[in-house]
């Protein structure tokens, strides 16, 4: 056997030898050990601290979602409700007993004049009860046939919506309206009646009226609000109600009791309107959630991974060298 083939059978040896060193040391993976796992994400919470935080929960399932369009509107005196009053003979004004924002009884006196013709002092009677909202009338003046008082019947007032042309074709007569303040402390509800044929220039807008119920004069004239007109209803085979989505790490999310507490658990929402919201798919029909509370359930699952991030840079200082 020449040199050369003795070399080239010994270095082919060395390479054998070292390949099946290698497959003798390799490291074979294994499972984790169950109490190496990681157990889920929980708020735990008891029965009895649940109940004292008002955590409630309710049941998944259908309901009608109730789509609606929101407006703005201002209040206004109703129209069909206003009267003006004007002396009944030319004279001179004896003396004024109303002034603007006065509330009058029908019949009740609200001025005297004296007849220029028959020099007689006559009575200025209310023609209806009401507010008083204009007065043009002082003691020493001449009466003729100009407006003296307007009294204002304030137990109903309109409300005029602003229609923008892409809300036109959805707004119609008889349909149920909400109103609410701007403050959110007055609220009350009236159907549309009329919806105007003509626009606004200026803003480019229609309008449209609801006659408001105004029994204790809460409804101010001159005041906007905010309204909500009701579309139409549409059924949905899972709802829930709106207080109970929370947001986690982006991620739309309910939480439903478990042993223990409660999990999150990530869901697809669909439509919704003032109250509840179509669920799409993370809840079936009969899933209990809490429907009161979430936040509080929110707030404890935060600090539970808080802790949890503690523990774990505690054992990792604790393994580092």
């Amino acid at each position: 056997m020449t040199v050369r083939r003795r070399l080239l059978l010994l270095a082919a040896l060395s390479l054998l030898s070292a390949c099946q060193r290698e497959s003798t040391f390799e490291p074979v993976a294994t499972a984790p050990k169950a109490d190496e796992a990681q157990a889920p994400l929980l708020a735990r919470i008891s029965e009895a601290a649940a109940a004292k935080v008002d955590i409630h929960t309710a049941i998944a399932g259908p309901a009608e979602i109730r789509e609606h369009l929101p407006l703005y509107g201002t209040i206004r005196p109703n129209a069909e409700r206003v009267r003006e009053v004007v002396a009944r003979f030319p004279g001179s004004i004896r003396s004024v007993a109303k002034a603007i924002g006065d509330n009058v009884a029908k019949g009740e006196v609200m001025a005297t004049i004296e007849s220029n013709d028959s020099l007689q002092t006559y009575p200025v009677l209310a023609p209806m009860a009401g507010t008083v909202t204009a007065r043009e009338a002082d003691p020493g003046e001449q009466a003729g046939s100009e407006v003296l008082f307007s009294i204002t019947d304030l137990s109903t007032v309109w409300v005029e919506l602003s229609l923008f042309p892409a809300d036109v074709g959805q707004v119609k007569i008889g349909q149920t309206v909400t109103v609410a303040s701007v403050d959110a402390r007055l609220s009350g509800s009236g159907r549309i009646d009329l919806v105007g044929a003509l626009g606004e220039a200026a803003t480019q807008t229609l309008t449209a009226r609801v006659t408001l119920p105004n029994p204790g004069r809460q409804w101010t004239p001159g005041l906007f609000v905010n309204a909500s007109v009701e579309l139409g209803a549409d059924a949905a085979a899972v709802a829930i109600e709106s207080t109970a989505l929370q947001t986690l790490d982006g991620v739309t999310t309910v939480f439903v009791p478990v042993s223990g507490g409660y999990a999150p658990r990530s869901v697809q929402t669909g439509r919704s309107d003032a109250s509840r919201v179509e669920i799409l798919s993370g809840l079936v029909a009969g899933e209990a959630y809490v429907s009161a509370g979430s936040f509080v359930v929110k707030a404890e699952l935060g600090k539970a991974g808080l802790e949890e991030d503690d523990a774990d840079k505690t054992e990792a200082r604790e393994a580092a060298p």
